[in-house]
Parts: structure tokens; C-alpha cells; sequence
């Protein structure tokens, strides 16, 4: 997105707010004007990074009424922009609800990326410039890749709302189309996970699978609604889970029960630039930086029906040699931090809560 076109959108926002939403807008998308293109564009310029200063941003289910009911004024400009382009009025929503309303599909995914930028606004407001840029890599639990992307500068703020309110919709269309759900398996190693997704499959027949490998413990499984209803029943009497919790959401996230959303997200994701990010940006598909926006770009569109290597991600961010230091997670809740600390109990991380 060209930084005039932001500060346009902006441009009746001050007099309200008491700020300049241009410079506010200029900030945002500074990295997108700073980022550069090529006809031949490489995919391997980020294959030796550094994570000393990681930022982590929250994915679908990080949301709450009364999140973002105190924000500086160049934050809340942001909900001003995005809801000129959703049609209704976001804060309003995140603040006040109702919770099934803000819980839908298609209203968090653009409130948590919205909120999730409003707390790179924030930390800037009570940090500085610095601490607002100083990441030196950035990655995003699946809705959080396009917060991560933004922040890198890879994807204007004005796309991300577009994306991010066409793949909510188009993800709670796949999830309308038939009965499916997730189930969370608590303490377990991924291998016995999926034996119980074998066994749940067979019994119900339907298809479930591991959608989300969060940490070593922490695995969210997708599937058909009976599949997910066997599973409960038997994790934890037959495979000894700890403990198994069917998740709030919609349908069968990251798996194939998603194809009917590809095509919409392929769609809006052609009418938006993807610049190269300024700095690397963990792929959710493969737990892997990229640097050619067409790549990018693809693999935003096979996220939705690929499993979430968060787990991976974490491996490779606190690995050996990394230089790893600390991690900020912004945006609302606590859930990527609470990962970072389950995979190492001695990383440190503060969060930037909105």
C-alpha cells in the first residue's frame, strides 16, 4: 500500500483524535515504502537470520470483549480506518461486543489483526521508535502471519483488513458447508496424537488430523464433527491424554475441510501487493522465512488447508546459534507467549496487551 494512499484514508481522523493520522498511517507503512522489489526476486535472502529480538503476534481465539478499551489516539485511528473498509464499527465491537459477535469467524480475524497493529502503535507510543522497530524477525500464529507480514512491511495495513476480513469470511463459508470442529489434546507427544486421529477416523469414519502443533503437549487436532466427538471419548481413558477440550471455532481449520476457502483468499490476496518484508517472517506452512513475495503470497493461500508447524517455529527460533534474546508478543491475550515459556522456561518474553 503507497503511504499516500494510507495517509488519505486517514486524512479526517485528526481533528478527532487530536493527532496526525498521516504520520501515524506514514509510521504503519514506512516498511512497505522501504521494502523494494525485484523482477527476479530470491527466496533464500533470509536463510541466515538472526531471532535476538523476536516478535510474536496471536491468532484466531486470542480475542475478548473489552480488548483495545484504552489505546493511544495514533491506535485508534486504526479501528477509524478499518472499519471505513469492513462496513461497521470494529472497536465498538472489540470493546463492547457481544462475545458470539466478536467470537465469529469473519469479525476476529480482522479484529485481532487490527488489534494486534494497535499494539506495535502502542509500544511506539510508550517506547519509542526503537523498541517499536527492533525486531529482527517476526512470526505469527496463522491469522498472526498477517499481522507479522504487515509489521514487516511486507503487507499494507489497509490490504490486511481486506485480507484478513475476506478470509475470515471465506473460512467460515467452508466451515457452514458441513459439520466439523477442533479438538485441543493436552499431554501427549504429537506421534500418540495422531494414533488417536487414526483411531477416531476409523470409528466414526470421518477424516481428523493434527492442525495446529503448538508445543510438545499442545496439539490441536481438526476433523468431521463425529470424528471430533470420538476423539474426546477416547484420548484420554484409551491414550492417556491429560486432558481434551473441543475448541470454539467455527469448523476444521488448516485442514482440507478449508479447500472452498482457497479460492476466495486466492482471489482477494491477486489484488493486493506483497512487498519482500525488511525482515524475515516464519512461514506458518513450513516454519521457514521467505523473501519472494510470490512465494509469500502462495503460501498465505495453502495456510489455510496446511497444518500450523508452530512447534516447529519455536525449535528454530530458540536453536542453537540463533542469538536468541527475547521476544515481545503483541496483540491481544498471551497465547504465543505461553508457548515461547512451555518450550523453554527460561526464554524471556514481555507482552504488549491491548
Amino acid at each position: 500500500m503507497l503511504a499516500a494512499a494510507f495517509a488519505s484514508r486517514f486524512s479526517g481522523v485528526s481533528a478527532a483524535f487530536g493527532v496526525s493520522s498521516q504520520k501515524t498511517s506514514q509510521r504503519l507503512s514506512s516498511a512497505a515504502v522501504r521494502s523494494s522489489t525485484s523482477l527476479a526476486a530470491s527466496d533464500d535472502d533470509f536463510d541466515d537470520f538472526s531471532s535476538k529480538v523476536t516478535f510474536l503476534f496471536p491468532g484466531q481465539g486470542a480475542q475478548f470483549v473489552g480488548m483495545c478499551s484504552s489505546l493511544p489516539p495514533s491506535a485508534t485511528s486504526l479501528f477509524t480506518s478499518a472499519s471505513s473498509i469492513l462496513g461497521y464499527d470494529l472497536l465498538s465491537r472489540c470493546t463492547e461486543g457481544p462475545k458470539d459477535l466478536l467470537d465469529s469467524t469473519e469479525v476476529s480475524q480482522p479484529a485481532i489483526f487490527v488489534a494486534s497493529m494497535a499494539a506495535v502503535e502502542k509500544l511506539r507510543e510508550e517506547e519509542g521508535e526503537d523498541a517499536a522497530m527492533a525486531a529482527t524477525v517476526a512470526a505469527g500464529l496463522s491469522l498472526g502471519e498477517y499481522s507479522a507480514l504487515c509489521y514487516a512491511g511486507a503487507i499494507g495495513f489497509e490490504d490486511g483488513v481486506r485480507v484478513t476480513k475476506a478470509r475470515g469470511e471465506a473460512m467460515q463459508a467452508a466451515a457452514d458447508a458441513v459439520e466439523s470442529g477442533m479438538v485441543s489434546v493436552i499431554g501427549l507427544k504429537s506421534e500418540i496424537v495422531k494414533e488417536i486421529c487414526d483411531a477416531a477416523a476409523e470409528k466414526s469414519g470421518e477424516k481428523i488430523q493434527i492442525a495446529n502443533y503448538l508445543c510438545n503437549g499442545n496439539y490441536a487436532v481438526s476433523g468431521g464433527a463425529k470424528a471430533c466427538d470420538v476423539l474426546a471419548e477416547i484420548a484420554k481413558p484409551e491414550f492417556k491424554a491429560r486432558m481434551t477440550v473441543k475448541l470454539a471455532v467455527a469448523g476444521a481449520f488448516h485442514t482440507e475441510f478449508m479447500q472452498p476457502a482457497v479460492k476466495a483468499l486466492e482471489e482477494v490476496l491477486d489484488t493486493i501487493e506483497i512487498k519482500k518484508p525488511r525482515i524475515p517472517v516464519i512461514s506458518n506452512v513450513d516454519a521457514k522465512p521467505h523473501s519472494d513475495p510470490e512465494v509469500i503470497k502462495k503460501l498465505l493461500a495453502t495456510q489455510v488447508t496446511s497444518p500450523v508447524l508452530w512447534e516447529n517455529t519455536m525449535a528454530l527460533i530458540l536453536g542453537e546459534g540463533m542469538g536468541f534474546e527475547r521476544a515481545v508478543e503483541l496483540g491481544p491475550g498471551k497465547v504465543t507467549a505461553g508457548i515461547l515459556k512451555r518450550t523453554d522456561k527460561s526464554a524471556e518474553c514481555t507482552n504488549v496487551e491491548v
